[in-house]
């Protein structure tokens, strides 16, 4: 069984102590905006604990900080889910659906009778970039735009049925699964801003490859047998099998192989980010930011790789919720006519 598997992450594993109080917040947001119905909706949602995600993922966020990170992380499962369906094979709608979402970024206020979805991410966006850094806002909309944007790409990887090459198949599952978002999350949480001069260092963007990798490829082991349930191609064992081919056992050694170089690399790498820093002239607080920075990756991978081994998200779904229908009990999103059309 994938779930079986466990990986060797070296990075240190806490937990925020305002766990309980956004376990009680990030109910009664999701209820408020309506992105979780009452009933066995609820009650499933509840299973995955989304909060203990963001208390491991982002530790050091307390109060208003973790709930923005709950509440995000909330968007993203429940957003994610309706593609388990009719809408997740049809790359059209799919592209409707999220254009929608993308203009909200941009500045546009969601429709009146607006879906829940769009309701939830105005929420989230305005709350993100209230008091924010221009320079982060900018950077963090470009995420948010590739993360909706990719979704339509999956969905042409469903009707194609076979799993991509490896490179195609890095480029929409580096979309889907958010790339830099929880880590620009993480840094808003923990109020730090990076320098420029820092963050687009080739030491730290391999870096931050390196842990939305480990953190979706990781995913993907933990989570393939729901998602082979139900056509979707873009998993690195599944793109692995095809691709050599080979067995499944051997294709889930190549995947923690996979985990275990960028690992490493991150490890290597994170050990000349001081010396990095100091020929690059920084002051000691910028310097101080760049190491927060860079706990802030670690903490995020060894945070979601806690949680998913833990939630019932991936144990107990099939169950729940059968391969023969959508994967969601409430349909939250839907396709508007754009101004534009």
């Amino acid at each position: 069984m994938p779930q079986d598997i466990d990986f060797d992450l070296p990075f240190p594993l806490a937990l925020s102590p305002d766990l309980e109080g956004a376990r009680r917040r990030n109910l009664e947001w999701v209820r408020r905006v309506g992105l979780v119905g009452e009933g066995r909706s609820l009650e499933w949602y509840a299973s995955w604990d989304m909060p203990l995600l963001a208390a491991h993922g982002f530790p050091y966020a307390r109060g208003p900080a973790l709930d923005l990170c709950a509440d995000a992380m909330a968007f993203f499962f429940v957003f994610d889910d309706q593609f388990d369906g009719p809408l997740g094979r049809d790359p059209a709608r799919a592209a409707a659906a999220c254009r929608q979402l993308i203009d909200i970024v941009h500045g546009a206020a969601p429709a009146p009778g607006a879906d829940a979805c769009s309701v939830a991410f105005a929420d989230l966006w305005a709350r993100s970039t209230d008091g924010a850094h221009r320079g982060w806002a900018a950077r963090t909309a470009h995420e948010w735009e590739y993360y909706f944007a990719a979704q339509a790409h999956e969905a042409i990887g469903r009707l194609r049925g076979t799993p991509a090459d490896m490179e195609t198949y890095l480029q929409v599952r580096r979309g889907i699964a958010g790339t830099d978002l929880p880590l620009s999350l993480g840094e808003r949480a923990a109020g730090v801003t990076i320098p420029p001069v820092a963050f687009h260092s080739p030491q730290l963007r391999i870096m931050r490859q390196a842990a939305t990798d480990v953190t979706f490829m990781c995913n993907d082991v933990y989570s393939l047998e729901k998602e082979e349930a139900r056509g979707d191609m873009d998993n690195l064992v599944l793109v692995i099998q095809h691709a050599r081919p080979c067995t499944r056992d051997q294709a889930l050694s190549a995947a923690r192989r996979e985990v275990d170089r960028r690992t490493a690399r991150f490890v290597e790498l994170a050990v000349q980010v001081p010396a990095l820093c100091t020929r690059l002239g920084l002051t000691g607080r910028e310097q101080a930011a760049t190491e927060t920075y860079i706990e802030v990756m670690g903490a995020w991978m060894s945070g979601y790789h806690a949680w998913q081994t833990q939630t019932r998200r991936y144990t107990t779904a099939p169950a729940v919720l059968p391969d023969t229908g959508p994967g969601y009990f409430d349909e939250v999103l839907g396709t508007q006519a754009h101004p534009d059309d």
